[in-house]
């Protein structure tokens, strides 16, 4: 079949190398992934565009060139198995699914839960599994991790998270102050020893959990 969309693909990429995503492939993650799969059909038209989209209940697929950044942020090289927290539409769990060996993402909502199944399997891509689930608590069965992706922010890191850490491993999440604002932040494992750094301002949605707000609350 005549893949109508790849020419707004090869359009993003362009988006994203030119505002300085320089990881090859990362770019080629996001040439290669139908975004508007995972988009509400109503908005299919605007499944390229560099801006975050509603999917529903409150959530949002998030802006590519915020995704990016959190990809080449984890560094990956390929066999790593990874965790993602929150799932939402299923598009960065499939991105992620283009750069490394296996994706387990968790996602609280029953409901986007399984659009995201739906849409990843009509992406073609078979080793991502969706949990339902408080992300916040992470997903013990498949522990420990190589990288940690958090699509929400939290008012720390929880700390289930830092324990299905391997050694060694990179966490991104988005951290929320008191005031409000959020920085996208980077733990890297090293034993007993967390070393963080910041990464740029964020904003997304509340971790809702456990580990996180409670509803309602986070901004």
């Amino acid at each position: 079949m005549t893949d109508t969309w790849g020419g707004y693909r090869a359009r993003l990429v362009e988006r994203l190398r030119a505002q300085g995503v320089q990881d090859l492939a990362v770019l080629r993650a996001f040439g290669e992934t139908p975004r508007h799969l995972f988009v509400p059909e109503a908005l299919r038209n605007r499944a390229y565009d560099d801006s975050a989209l509603p999917i529903g209940f409150g959530q949002t697929i998030s802006q590519p060139g915020t995704q990016a950044a959190f990809l080449e942020a984890l560094r990956l090289r390929g066999e790593e198995r990874v965790l993602e927290v929150g799932a939402g539409s299923g598009y960065q769990a499939a991105l992620l699914a283009m750069l490394v060996a296996h994706v387990v993402t968790v996602e609280r909502i029953p409901e986007l839960a399984d659009r995201a199944r739906i849409a990843i399997a009509a992406a073609g891509i078979s080793n991502v599994m969706v949990v339902v689930g408080d992300g916040s608590l992470g997903w013990r069965p498949t522990a420990p991790y190589d990288a940690i992706l958090v699509a929400a922010a939290g008012p720390t890191v929880p700390e289930p998270l830092l324990t299905q850490l391997r050694d060694g491993g990179r966490l991104v999440m988005p951290v929320q102050d008191s005031e409000g604002a959020q920085r996208l932040t980077c733990v890297t494992r090293s034993g007993d020893r967390q070393d963080v750094r910041e990464l740029g301002d964020a904003r997304f949605v509340p971790l809702v959990g456990r580990h996180g707000f409670n509803a309602g609350e986070g901004g």
